[in-house]
């Protein structure tokens, strides 16, 4: 498989990721009882002056499901335009394919430690070793 093909799947991968998580967190409800429902409440009801402006944990905590979600469309979308790169700027690729490989690992390795949700550590897991291969095999 060259690296453009391995990209372009690389780019759908981190596009299921994004409306995944998108769909998932802005749906999202409280549903393991009285528990979380009142940490839930307790978030969107006290704010407090962070940075001149009032704010919630629940703003901070939807702001940041929110990156999360648009960071895999950032990704999807730049693992597309890559695949159409000259094949003269190899270099190039094999940089930013390894780089992406590594935050790939991280952003795996918090969601084990922080969240244990095994479907997002799937997708990361497989466009970090798709993206050690581009880096193998782009030429």
């Amino acid at each position: 498989m060259t690296a453009s093909v391995l990209l372009r799947t690389l780019a759908v991968v981190a596009l299921l990721q994004f409306i995944g998580h998108g769909v998932m967190f802005v749906r999202a409800r409280p549903t393991h009882g009285p528990e979380e429902i009142a940490v839930v409440e307790a978030m969107q009801s006290h704010a407090f002056t962070f940075a001149a402006a009032p704010r919630s944990y629940w703003d901070m905590y939807f702001g940041y499901g929110l990156e999360a979600a648009f960071i895999c469309l950032i990704e999807a979308l730049l693992f597309w335009l890559l695949a159409a790169v000259s094949p003269a700027d190899v270099a190039l690729v094999r940089s930013i394919a390894a780089l992406f490989a590594v935050a790939n690992v991280a952003h795996c390795l918090m969601l084990l430690r922080y969240f244990a949700f095994p479907v997002p550590m799937v997708f990361d897991t497989l466009i970090a070793l798709g993206l050690i291969a581009v880096a193998i095999v782009a030429t």
